[in-house]
């Protein structure tokens, strides 16, 4: 993964195609949690703390595993490093945007339609068991955003 904030031109999927106030919760939640987890251990600390405070610790722990597994997925199998912007840009990079589609259409229960977005990220036989986990992370992050009572995505401290 590649953070664009330093970049002098735009490399392949980090284009600009959009901003992140134009997404819904789940798809900005998508982007900005994704953004956090390829900060490191930074990130790392922020997410477990988001998804153990909202889901509660069983749930969140089984949310938080199928979100570092979505995205280690991305990072291990992927057809070329997904590009991202900075943790608090507001544009919506190409990558980003793939990124949120995946996980909002999976979590809509759009299986066939995730896995086809997830086969422009990995190899297609991957495409499938990667749908199933944006399906897992979707639906996790719509129990987040009811049980916080928002209908924004999670803001940066």
């Amino acid at each position: 993964m590649s953070d664009l904030s330093n970049t002098p031109h735009t490399p392949r999927g980090g284009a600009p195609v959009g901003k992140m106030a134009d997404l819904d919760p789940v798809e900005a939640a998508a982007v900005l949690y994704f953004r956090m987890w390829c900060d490191g251990a930074n990130g790392a600390d922020r997410l477990r703390m988001d998804f153990l405070s909202t889901l509660g610790i069983d749930q969140g722990e089984a949310a938080l595993g199928a979100f570092n597994e979505l995205c280690q997925s991305c990072t291990t199998y992927g057809r070329r490093p997904l590009m991202r912007h900075s943790l608090t840009c507001s544009c919506l990079g190409a990558d980003e945007s793939c990124f949120a589609n995946l996980v909002a259409l999976a979590g809509e229960g759009a299986r066939e339609d995730a896995a086809l977005i997830a086969s422009l990220i990995v190899r297609a036989d991957l495409a499938l068991p990667m749908a199933d986990l944006a399906q897992q992370v979707g639906i996790a992050f719509r129990r987040m955003m009811m049980s916080a009572d928002l209908n924004t995505p999670p803001t940066l401290h």
